[in-house]
């Protein structure tokens, strides 16, 4: 029985790997507030931005997040406009990857190198997001519910973050940084 859910479990993984629209949500800030949290490589993403800069802090803390955001807004606009970005589904598993072993190794960037590779990222998972706009949908509309469900996500991982700063014997934060680095390699499998 333990085989048999196992199996069921792993045989969902690459629904999950991609995020789409959800038919029966065309109303547009809820399909786009719903658009991320659909593909768990957009999710583990997205909480590990929060993640790192929490566990960065200083300025990381809103500067990092903040970033994504705005770069991930620019790349909506690209897909919503149907321009090109070779690469969206590799990027945003190399996001994923990424981000997760920057966590595991504590890995200090200077912050310029922070803030461009995190806006790298968010290009590819915006871009994603943006041409995924449903027919009919506002994207206005659509646009402001990513953001909301991207800002969710980025203040979950730094709540998290920062909880487990305040626990430096045990590696917490490395721990979570190598299942999303791990997390991201399946999906690229799958």
């Amino acid at each position: 029985m333990k085989q048999l859910a196992l199996v069921a479990g792993v045989s969902l993984l690459p629904a999950l790997a991609q995020a789409h629209h959800v038919p029966g949500t065309s109303a547009s800030f809820t399909s786009g507030l719903v658009h991320p949290w659909l593909g768990l490589d957009h999710v583990l993403a997205m909480v590990a931005v929060g993640l790192w800069a929490g566990q960065l802090g200083g300025r990381s803390q809103w500067a990092l997040p903040a970033t994504f955001v705005g770069v991930m807004s620019l790349g909506g606009l690209l897909g919503m406009s149907g321009m090109p970005l070779p690469g969206v589904e590799a990027g945003i598993l190399a996001s994923v990857v990424v981000l997760g072993l920057l966590i595991a190794r504590t890995v200090r960037l200077p912050g310029f190198a922070s803030l461009a590779l995190v806006g790298g990222f968010a290009l590819f998972h915006g871009h994603a997001h943006g041409s995924e706009l449903p027919v009919g949908a506002s994207a206005l509309a659509y646009g402001a519910g990513f953001i909301a469900a991207t800002v969710a996500l980025h203040a979950l991982g730094l709540a998290a973050g920062r909880l487990a700063r305040v626990q430096p014997g045990f590696p917490v934060l490395r721990i979570a940084g190598a299942a999303i680095a791990l997390a991201g390699l399946v999906l690229g499998v799958l």
